[in-house]
Order: structure tokens, then C-alpha cells, then sequence
């Protein structure tokens, strides 16, 4: 199955102005001055944003994770006179929302927790659709890359994921080259990098990550990697090679899920998905596993931003929310952070503990994305995706 992939920003932003040029107006486009310094509530205390919050009443948030409904009733009980309205959205469709609101002046959403690091820091904080806060409290816990351009409350991943029940020694793919071969022809599975950023993203660290694709060809097979005829390096002969070796492309990361992690099947796929989602295997009957020890990498980390949408009619709420999403003062992160509290999901805070049965990020040995650097070959990656 394939789908047409996510509009390119300046798209976007053309096609809302003409849809709004065809309402009767130009867009009205709002003030960016408040995203080129900080704002005026980023000093207030607590005691001062509970007041000014109360007042505003309510606070929308987009959020990328379903766990945005776990986080509103937790955040109501901290704050009852404040009503949380959480709207779960892919990032993809946040980027496409929030250019569209922002060009026709009227923002929806106060807070935007949001993945797709390259597009967020090169369109919508660049833009100053999106601005940063980082609350006193946490601000010394939080190393600088997680601080800026946005706050992060952790890392997230998209990595190869694979049947435990089916595999009880460990994983069946040692090396990322052994999905192009016979054995797992039509038996890997993987959102379509058109409709989540964050698999466009991981496609592009692939590709960004040819030096290592390379070696591991080799130390699989024995020869240097072949090139077909455009293809520019190993990171891209394998993703062409992935696609002609059957990859199953579907819509909704818990179709992935499914299909690799559900219980007694003789021989399942693989997939991409979120090493966090091992959190429902037993309420769904899943087995899912993190692929350890895969080389060069089984996949990627990416931050989870925290971004304060310009123009909210809520910005004390907004800062309230932020702070809340960094969980409480214990190294659990407390009620707060217990969505996120869970093997697979990395707190960025360095006073955290990490949650029991996590293996660490060494142990992982995800890469982490670079955000601008993506940032720079995504939209030829994604041209190339379109050639498969």
C-alpha cells in the first residue's frame, strides 16, 4: 500500500493562502515577535502562571502520542480549575496544521508535542511558529541539545522490532542487509515513510549513515556493496533494495505492531516501529522485542519537543503544561511522567533513573538523528522513496 507523501512546507503554505485568497482575503499573519526572544511569562513563577492559567480556563494541546489522554487527566488533577483538551495527532499532520493555522492567523492549539525534529526546527521554529521555553526547574538537568532550539522530554525511537514468542534466543536479523535477501522477502513492515515523518526520518539516517550501511555489507557478505545504475552510495542500495524485496508499507504504526507482535505465529515479520510499544504487549497479546545487537543499527532516536505555539490564547497554561510534561522532582518523574516512564522511552533529564528492564542507549546503539543535517537531504530522500 503507498501513499502520497506529506506536502513539502512551501506547498503548504501556498495552498492555504490561496484557499484563504479564495475565502474573500488575504491570510492575516501573525506577529512573530514573540518567538525572536523570550516571553514575558517565561520568568513567572508557578503561583503567578496558576493564577494567570485559572483565567484562561482552558489549554489545547497537539500531541503526537496517544498518551496525551493519560497526561490530561493527570494534569486536571493537578490543576482543577484548568481544562486540558488533548488532540492525539501525527506530526506530520501537526507540521501541516500548525503552517496552516499560523498563515491564516488563526493558531488552534497553545502546545505542540511533536516529533519530526528536522521539518519542526527548520519550518515552524524557524518560522516562529513555534517557540521555546524551558522551565527553571528542570533547566539545569537537561543538557543543552535537549534545552534547544526546543525543550525535549525525552527520546524516542523507531527501531527494528521483532517476535520474542516466535524468537526466544533473541533476534533473527543480525545485520540490516539480511532484510534484502529471500528469507524476508514480503516479511518486514514499516509505516510509509508518506505519511510519518519520523519513518521519512528514519530512511534519511540510513542513507546519511552510508560509511557504516557499507560496512555492515561487507562484514555480511564478504564483498563491497554493488550500486545500481543512480543510486549514490549503500545507505540508498539498501532502502532500494528493502523496497524491491517486498516491504510491507502501512498507514498506522499499531498495524505494525500487530503484525510482528501478535502471539502465536509460526513465522512472523519484522517491523520498524516504537521499541516503547513493548508497554502494551501484554494488554494486546503482543510479543514484541527490540532487535539488539542488529548492525550497524537497528534504527534511530529522535527527540520529543515541547513547543509553545505563537499567538496561544493561553500562554501561562502553556508553561504549565511544559513544566508537567518534565514529570515531577523524583527520579521517576512521578504521575507526570508515568506515560513516558517505560523501557524504550529515554528521559532527558540526567537526574532521572531509568526505567526498570530499559537497556540503555549504548546498549541500544540507536543512532541519534541530527536534525539539521536531515534536514538538508529529506526532501532528496524523499524523492528517491518516490522512485521505488
Amino acid at each position: 500500500m503507498r501513499f502520497p507523501r506529506m506536502l513539502k512546507a512551501s506547498a503548504v503554505l501556498t495552498l492555504t493562502a490561496t484557499l484563504a485568497a479564495c475565502g474573500g482575503g488575504a491570510p492575516e499573519t501573525p506577529p512573530t515577535d514573540a518567538a525572536s526572544g523570550p516571553h514575558e511569562l517565561d520568568g513567572a513563577t508557578r503561583d503567578e502562571l496558576v493564577e494567570l492559567a485559572v483565567e484562561e480556563g482552558t489549554v489545547t494541546v497537539y500531541s503526537f502520542t496517544s498518551r496525551i489522554a493519560s497526561i490530561e487527566a493527570e494534569f486536571e488533577a493537578e490543576y482543577p480549575g484548568i481544562d486540558l483538551v488533548g488532540h492525539d495527532i501525527s506530526s506530520s499532520e501537526q507540521i501541516t496544521r500548525l503552517m496552516a493555522e499560523s498563515q491564516a492567523g488563526t493558531p488552534s492549539a497553545d502546545v505542540a508535542y511533536i516529533s519530526d525534529a528536522p521539518v519542526v526546527i527548520t519550518e515552524l521554529v524557524a518560522g516562529g511558529i513555534l517557540q521555546n521555553h524551558v522551565p527553571q526547574r528542570v533547566a539545569e538537568t537537561v543538557p543543552e541539545e535537549y534545552r534547544e532550539p526546543l525543550l525535549a522530554n525525552r527520546l524516542s525511537t523507531k527501531i527494528l522490532m521483532y517476535n520474542e514468542e516466535a524468537h526466544p534466543d533473541g533476534t533473527p536479523v543480525e545485520n540490516l542487509w539480511q532484510l534484502t535477501e529471500e528469507e524476508w522477502n514480503g516479511k518486514v513492515v514499516m509505516v510509509d515513510p508518506g505519511v510519518r515523518g519520523d519513518y521519512l526520518d528514519l530512511m534519511a539516517e540510513i542513507i546519511r549513515q552510508s560509511d557504516a550501511m557499507a560496512q555492515a555489507h561487507l562484514e555480511l557478505f564478504g564483498s563491497e556493496v554493488a550500486l545500481d545504475e543512480g543510486v549514490e552510495n549503500a545507505g540508498q542500495q539498501f532502502v532500494k533494495d528493502l523496497y524491491a524485496n517486498g516491504l510491507v508499507l502501512v498507514d498506522d504504526t499499531d498495524n505494525v505492531n500487530a503484525a510482528v507482535g501478535a502471539t502465536d505465529q509460526d513465522d512472523p515479520p519484522v517491523g520498524f516501529t516504537s521499541y516503547s510499544d513493548r508497554r502494551d504487549n501484554e494488554e494486546e497479546g503482543w510479543a514484541l522485542q527490540a532487535s539488539l545487537g542488529t548492525a550497524p543499527s537497528p534504527g534511530i532516536t529522535f527527540p520529543a519537543y515541547i513547543g509553545m505555539v505563537n499567538g496561544s490564547g493561553s500562554p501561562a497554561a502553556s508553561r504549565l503544561v511544559a513544566d508537567f510534561l518534565m514529570g515531577d522532582d523524583s527520579e521517576t518523574g512521578g504521575a507526570a511522567f508515568e506515560p513516558f516512564y517505560v523501557p524504550g522511552d529515554y528521559p532527558v533529564r540526567t537526574d532521572m533513573a531509568a526505567p526498570e528492564g530499559a537497556v540503555s542507549l549504548d546498549e541500544l546503539a540507536a543512532w541519534d538523528i541530527a536534525p539539521e543535517e536531515t534536514a538538508q537531504i529529506r526532501d532528496d530522500v524523499s524523492d528517491f522513496l518516490l522512485t521505488l
